[in-house]
C-alpha cells in the first residue's frame, strides 16, 4: 500500500514538473492597431494574429483591437499603455510613439528618406536594417518596450479639395489636417499651409463641411478611407514615411516559453513581409506584387494611382526639380529636428542610405 502511494506521489510530482508553460498563458492577448481592419496596416495585424494562433496550435490567441480602441483614440498614449502592461502587443507607428521616443522622429524629417535620386524603398530598408535602425530599436527598448520587427504604413502623400499642388507656393493658406506631432506642424507651417491637428473622424466631417482643405496619409490609408469622396487632387511627393513597429510588453514576452518565442518571431517575419508588401504594392519596382503573388495574397487593387484616377482624382507627380523646391523650403525644419533627434542618428541614416545608392 505504502509502495503504491509512493508511486502515486512520484507520478503527481513528475506531472507537476512537466506542466506546460501555456498553463499560465492568458486566454487572449490584446494587440493595439490604429486604423481599421481593411487597411494595409490592419490586414497585417490580423494576419499576424491568425498565423500565431495557427502555428502555436491555439496556445497563443492574439486579438487585434482596431481604431485605437485600447487607447481610447489617444494614439500617442499607446506606448505608455504597452510599457505598463495595459496592452500586450502593438503594431504601431513611429509617429505615435515619437513623443516618448524622440529618435522615432527620424522618418518624419521632411524629404529625407525619399531624397533626390534615391530609390525610396531601398533607402527605407537600408535604414531599418542598418545602424540607424538599430539605434531606433535600442531607443525603444531602453524606454521599456520589446521590439519584435518592422512593418510599414508607407510614404505619406498630399490630397486636397482646392487645386493641384506642384510648388510650395500652391500650399499658401491651405488648411491641412496633420497628425499630432510637432515636426509635422513645423513642416506644414514652413510650406505656408495652415496645419490642423484632429482625429480622423473629425477630419472627415471637416472635409465634408469644407472647413479643412486637405490631409496627408499613405496610400494604404487613402484608398480604404475613400479619400476621393472628399478630395479631387493628390500630389505624389512622398515627403516622409511612416514605418510601423511590431512590439510587445517585456513581461508578456518573458512569459512565453523559448519554443513559443521562436514561433512568434517566425510569425513576425512572415507578417512583416506581407504587411510591408501590402503598403508598397503598385508603388515600387514590382517587388511587392511579386511577394504577394508568391504568398497567394494579392489584393484587389494593385495599381493605387489608377484606382484613384478612376474615382475622379487628378494626380500630380513631382519632378526632381519640383521636389528640390519643397526640400529647400523645409530645410530649416530638417536642421531644427536634426538637433532634436540627434545628429549621430541622422548621420547614421545618411550613411545607411548612401550604402544602397
Amino acid at each position: 500500500m505504502r509502495k503504491g502511494m509512493a508511486l502515486l506521489l512520484t507520478a503527481l510530482l513528475l506531472a507537476a514538473l512537466v506542466v506546460p508553460a501555456t498553463a499560465a498563458y492568458k486566454d487572449e492577448y490584446k494587440l493595439d492597431v490604429v486604423p481599421g481592419p481593411t487597411t494595409a496596416w490592419g490586414l497585417g495585424a490580423q494576419y499576424f494574429a491568425d498565423i500565431v494562433k495557427d502555428k502555436t496550435e491555439g496556445r497563443i490567441v492574439i486579438k487585434p483591437y482596431f481604431g485605437s480602441q485600447l487607447s481610447a483614440g489617444k494614439q500617442t498614449s499607446a506606448f505608455l499603455l504597452l510599457r505598463n502592461g495595459a496592452i500586450d502587443f502593438a503594431l504601431q507607428s513611429t509617429i505615435n510613439w515619437s513623443p516618448q521616443v524622440k529618435e522615432l522622429n527620424l522618418p518624419a524629417l521632411p524629404f529625407f528618406i525619399a531624397g533626390s535620386g534615391k530609390d525610396r524603398f531601398k533607402a527605407m530598408d537600408a535604414v531599418k536594417a542598418g545602424k540607424a535602425g538599430k539605434m531606433m530599436i535600442d531607443a525603444v527598448e531602453s524606454k521599456g518596450v520589446k521590439f519584435l520587427g518592422w512593418g510599414e504604413n508607407g510614404f505619406r502623400e498630399l490630397t486636397n479639395s482646392k487645386k493641384p499642388v506642384a510648388a510650395p507656393s500652391d500650399m499658401d493658406g491651405l488648411k491641412i489636417r496633420v497628425v499630432g506631432s510637432p515636426i509635422y506642424i513645423d513642416t506644414f507651417k514652413a510650406l505656408g499651409a495652415n496645419p490642423v491637428n484632429m482625429n480622423w473622424a473629425e477630419a472627415t466631417t471637416a472635409f465634408q463641411q469644407g472647413v479643412v482643405d486637405g490631409q496627408e496619409n499613405p496610400m494604404g490609408i487613402l484608398i480604404p478611407s475613400k479619400i476621393y469622396d472628399y478630395h479631387k487632387y493628390i500630389t505624389e511627393w512622398h515627403y516622409v514615411i511612416d514605418p510601423l513597429l511590431f512590439a510587445v510588453n517585456p513581461d508578456v514576452w518573458k512569459s512565453f516559453s523559448p519554443e513559443d518565442q521562436a514561433i512568434l518571431m517566425e510569425c513576425i517575419g512572415l507578417a512583416s513581409r506581407y504587411q510591408t508588401a501590402l503598403a508598397r504594392v503598385g508603388l515600387d519596382d514590382g517587388s511587392a506584387l511579386a511577394v504577394l503573388q508568391e504568398m497567394g495574397m494579392v489584393p484587389e487593387i494593385v495599381d493605387p494611382y489608377k484606382a484613384l484616377t478612376e474615382k475622379g482624382m487628378e494626380v500630380t507627380f513631382l519632378s526632381e526639380e519640383q521636389m528640390a523646391a519643397f526640400r529647400e523650403k523645409t530645410q530649416p525644419v530638417f536642421e531644427k529636428w536634426t538637433g532634436e533627434i540627434g545628429e549621430e542618428l541622422v548621420k547614421a541614416a545618411q550613411e545607411d542610405i548612401a550604402s544602397v545608392q
